[in-house]
């Protein structure tokens, strides 16, 4: 188990949470990038979870003293200037929007001459 104090903004974590179907329970991993830590250390604080799943991200909020929370693993560390990095969501949107803007740009590219002629000499026996 990790310290609440380890659970901060920036830090990279994967969590184990039991998922309970029908009368079995197993552990699920959710590893991500936590984005907030709500309420300190009372009982009711909250942390924020985002990772990107096939270019979707992906938010959960678990509570820190939940039962159904195994265990929390600090999977790398970092330095944060900001308490809340909501910035994070349009900037993850904005690097989507540019790479589509990109390969839309590589698609309307016109063939040179020598493309051309490198193409029918491959095709020709």
């Amino acid at each position: 188990m990790i310290k609440t104090d380890a659970i901060k903004p920036g830090n990279t974590v994967r969590v184990w949470q039991k998922i309970k179907e029908g009368n079995k329970t197993r552990l699920q991993a959710f590893e991500g990038l936590i984005i907030a830590h709500k309420h300190g250390s009372e009982p009711g604080a909250t942390f924020i979870v985002r990772k990107v799943i096939e270019g979707i991200g992906v938010e959960r909020i678990f509570p820190l003293f939940s039962p159904n929370i195994e265990k929390i693993d600090l999977v790398k560390k970092a330095k944060t200037r900001r308490a809340k990095l909501y910035y994070v969501r349009e900037k993850a949107a904005r690097e989507i929007s540019k790479k589509m803007k990109q390969l839309k740009m590589e698609a309307k590219k016109p063939i040179t001459e020598e493309a051309q002629v490198a193409k029918l000499a491959d095709a020709l026996p």
